[in-house]
């Protein structure tokens, strides 16, 4: 099959050699998305509700650029740096999403790119 690169003006630029995401039939990979603002190359300030907001605002953009939304999505794996900000992610995630929620996984990691305390992938479906 074909695969389509999928980019966004209002998400973070790929900071690698990667793309923002890769829709392949209907089905759009988005690469891991950190709490940076669309035109910054830092973080944006804040704590980490903040931080998981922009992730998930980033994620929200490069849906639609895809043609989907955040619902569309069917699995997202959290990165965090401490396990503990988990009831901090459902709470948020439950502002962003309705039910059926994707399946989740949460993973604690000792470091991510830029010092971020959290960063999503997500594989969406495009309806």
């Amino acid at each position: 099959m074909k695969r389509k690169v999928i980019n966004s003006s209002d998400a973070p630029q790929a900071i690698g050699a990667y793309s923002q995401a890769v829709q392949v039939g209907d089905t759009v990979y988005i690469s891991g998305q950190v709490p940076l603002a669309p035109l910054g190359d830092d973080l944006i300030d804040g704590d980490i509700t903040a931080h998981i907001r922009q992730v998930f605002d980033n994620l929200s953009a490069i849906c639609q650029a895809a043609g989907g939304q955040l619902n569309d999505i069917v699995k997202l794996t959290v990165f965090l740096t401490d396990l503990g900000n988990v009831p901090t992610v459902n709470m948020i995630m439950a502002d962003y999403f309705t039910e059926p929620y994707p399946a989740r996984a949460a993973i604690e990691i000792s470091a991510l790119p830029k010092s971020a305390d959290v960063e999503m992938d997500a594989i969406l479906v495009l309806p």
